[in-house]
Protein backbone atom coordinates (compact mmCIF):
# COMPACT_ATOMS: atom_id res chain seq x y z
CA UNK A 1 0.00 0.00 0.00
CA UNK A 2 1.52 3.28 -0.80
CA UNK A 3 1.04 6.20 1.28
CA UNK A 4 0.36 9.88 0.52
CA UNK A 5 0.80 12.01 3.41
CA UNK A 6 -0.45 15.14 3.24
CA UNK A 7 1.25 18.61 2.98
CA UNK A 8 -1.06 19.59 6.03
CA UNK A 9 0.59 17.54 8.60
CA UNK A 10 4.02 18.32 9.32
CA UNK A 11 5.60 15.03 10.19
CA UNK A 12 4.75 11.67 9.20
CA UNK A 13 4.61 10.93 13.11
CA UNK A 14 1.61 13.05 13.01
CA UNK A 15 -0.13 11.81 10.39
CA UNK A 16 0.37 8.04 11.92
CA UNK A 17 -0.99 9.41 15.11
CA UNK A 18 -4.20 11.45 13.56
CA UNK A 19 -4.64 7.89 11.38
CA UNK A 20 -4.38 6.01 15.16
CA UNK A 21 -6.67 7.75 16.72
CA UNK A 22 -9.50 7.54 13.92
CA UNK A 23 -8.68 3.38 13.41
CA UNK A 24 -9.86 3.67 17.09
CA UNK A 25 -12.38 5.55 16.66
CA UNK A 26 -13.81 3.31 14.11
CA UNK A 27 -13.20 0.02 15.88
CA UNK A 28 -15.71 1.00 18.63
CA UNK A 29 -18.57 2.49 16.19
CA UNK A 30 -17.92 5.35 14.36
CA UNK A 31 -18.76 5.46 10.91
CA UNK A 32 -16.85 5.88 8.02
CA UNK A 33 -16.32 8.86 6.26
CA UNK A 34 -15.50 6.70 2.93
CA UNK A 35 -17.17 3.63 1.34
CA UNK A 36 -14.40 1.51 0.60
CA UNK A 37 -14.20 -2.26 -0.48
CA UNK A 38 -11.95 -2.69 2.51
CA UNK A 39 -13.74 -2.53 6.19
CA UNK A 40 -10.46 -2.34 8.35
CA UNK A 41 -10.64 0.59 10.49
CA UNK A 42 -6.68 0.85 10.06
CA UNK A 43 -6.63 1.13 6.31
CA UNK A 44 -10.44 3.19 6.34
CA UNK A 45 -8.05 5.91 8.62
CA UNK A 46 -5.61 6.05 6.56
CA UNK A 47 -7.50 6.94 3.47
CA UNK A 48 -9.34 9.06 5.71
CA UNK A 49 -6.19 11.01 6.64
CA UNK A 50 -4.82 11.34 3.30
CA UNK A 51 -7.91 12.84 1.66
CA UNK A 52 -8.15 15.47 5.02
CA UNK A 53 -11.14 14.24 5.96
CA UNK A 54 -10.38 14.10 9.67
CA UNK A 55 -9.49 17.33 11.97
CA UNK A 56 -6.97 17.17 14.49
CA UNK A 57 -5.90 20.32 16.85
CA UNK A 58 -2.50 20.70 17.92
CA UNK A 59 -2.61 22.28 22.10
CA UNK A 60 -0.08 24.70 23.37
CA UNK A 61 1.74 24.16 26.24
CA UNK A 62 0.34 26.53 28.45
CA UNK A 63 -3.79 24.82 27.56
CA UNK A 64 -1.64 21.39 28.66
CA UNK A 65 -0.26 23.07 32.07
CA UNK A 66 -3.59 24.47 32.67
CA UNK A 67 -5.67 20.85 32.52
CA UNK A 68 -3.52 19.72 35.71
CA UNK A 69 -4.44 22.37 38.70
Amino acid sequence: MIITIPKEYDSKFRFVIVAAARARQIQTGAPPKLDLKSGKPAYLAIREAEQNLIGYEILDDKAEEGSDD
